[in-house]
This record gives C-alpha cells, sequence and structure tokens, in this order.
C-alpha cells in the first residue's frame, strides 16, 4: 500500500499537482488515499530517499525544492540538442516514425480539448523523445532522456499555468507543421525555440516559488 501512495504521490509530484516547496497535510492525503498515517509516512520516507520530499522534526513533511542554478545549466545543454537533433531528424525522419509522433500529437491534442492537463503534460514529453529518438542516435537519446529527468518535476510546476499550456499546444502545432515539410528546414529552429519559451517560463516559476518564503518572512519579521 505505501509503494502505491508513494507512486501516486511521485507522480503528483513530477507533473506539477505539488509543486516544490509546498507542505504537505497528512490528514488530507490520509483521507483522500482512505488510509491510517502509517502507510502514508511509509510513502512519504521512500519519498525522502529519493530526494523529492523534506522532512523537518516538529514541522512534517515538504515537497523538496528545485535547484535554480543547476535547472538553469541543464536547460542550457537541452537547447543545443533540441537544434541538434533537429538537424539530425531533418534527414533521418522515416515515414514510420512521423506517423507514430502524428499519433502521439494527436492524443495530445484529445487531451488538451478534454482539460486533461496530466495527460497533456505527459504526452507531450513522450512527444519529445520520440523526436529525439528518431535521429536513430542512441547516445543523443540517452544523453536527452537522463536531461529531461533532470527538469521534468520544474516543467510540471510551469505547465500547471494555463496561459503556458496553450502556447505550449501552439508552438507543438508548429512543431508538426515543421516535420510535415519537405527537407523539414525549420526544425532545428523551433525546436530550440520551443525549448527556450519552455526553460523561460519554467525559470520564472521556479524563481518565485523560491523567493515566497522569503517574502513571507521578511513580513513575518516586520509585523513582530
Amino acid at each position: 500500500m505505501s509503494a502505491e501512495i508513494a507512486a501516486s504521490l511521485r507522480t503528483m509530484i513530477q507533473e506539477g499537482e505539488l509543486p516544490p516547496g509546498v507542505r504537505i497535510d497528512e490528514k488530507a492525503f490520509c483521507d483522500a488515499f482512505d488510509v491510517s498515517k502509517t502507510p502514508l509516512r511509509e510513502a512519504l520516507k521512500i519519498l525522502v530517499s529519493e530526494g523529492l520530499v523534506l522532512h523537518r522534526q516538529y514541522i512534517g513533511y515538504r515537497v523538496a525544492p528545485l535547484d535554480l542554478a543547476e535547472l538553469r545549466s541543464t536547460f542550457e545543454t537541452l537547447h543545443g540538442l533540441e537544434a541538434y537533433a533537429g538537424e539530425l531528424v531533418a534527414q533521418r525522419l522515416t515515414d514510420v516514425a512521423l506517423a507514430r509522433i502524428e499519433r502521439k500529437h494527436q492524443s495530445m491534442i484529445d487531451a488538451h480539448a478534454a482539460g486533461r492537463r496530466t495527460d497533456y503534460f505527459r504526452t507531450n514529453q513522450e512527444i519529445h523523445q520520440l523526436i529525439v529518438d528518431s535521429t536513430g542516435n542512441a547516445v543523443l537519446s540517452g544523453i536527452y532522456a537522463t536531461l529531461m529527468s533532470k527538469v521534468h518535476r520544474a516543467r510540471g510546476a510551469a505547465n500547471a499555468d494555463m496561459l503556458r499550456w496553450q502556447e505550449s499546444h501552439e508552438e507543438h502545432e508548429a512543431i508538426m507543421a515543421a516535420l510535415r515539410e519537405p527537407g523539414r528546414p525549420r526544425l532545428p529552429s523551433i525546436l530550440r525555440e520551443h525549448s527556450e519559451n519552455t526553460a523561460r517560463e519554467v525559470l520564472r516559476v521556479v524563481e518565485q516559488s523560491l523567493a515566497e518564503p522569503a517574502t513571507r518572512a521578511g513580513n513575518a519579521s516586520r509585523g513582530r
């Protein structure tokens, strides 16, 4: 039971439903999962060991904050990988691979139309990996997957913003149009631009989440 609860909470953290720094209300989650505190705390211990959750005695559990400097560096690297993947895909994309991406894109459109944000975000990530996998370069695919796992949680938090959700959807339509073009000349630049736009919004959200505790602390100090 604790493993199942941990899996659910892990998904909520990675998809942005539980944003960085938020306090985990044990009573609320016991009610939500219909369990006692024992299996919930066992689940939280698993997430503490993974670095997704922090625990302070007498204070309780919180979602671990994100490392802003590491995120910036990771995104800078991803921008280059996206553009390079675009160059290789422009030369190597097969009809079978394009059809697979098209099907996944349609699933993303359906999730967007139905308002299923979590499904949309997950499918969005899968499309990016499929595009990189279409290069036929296993080393590039592996490096990309590793770096994307580092920013996954932060991307989930940013995609909770409805405006960015719509912008991301429109940018993916542009990516698909570039994939369908003969020779695909615009693909590298469009993939890089999409990556930069995503990074800009993700870093803004993370910076804001890191600033809020300091602001609250300052207000509390002035109040005293």
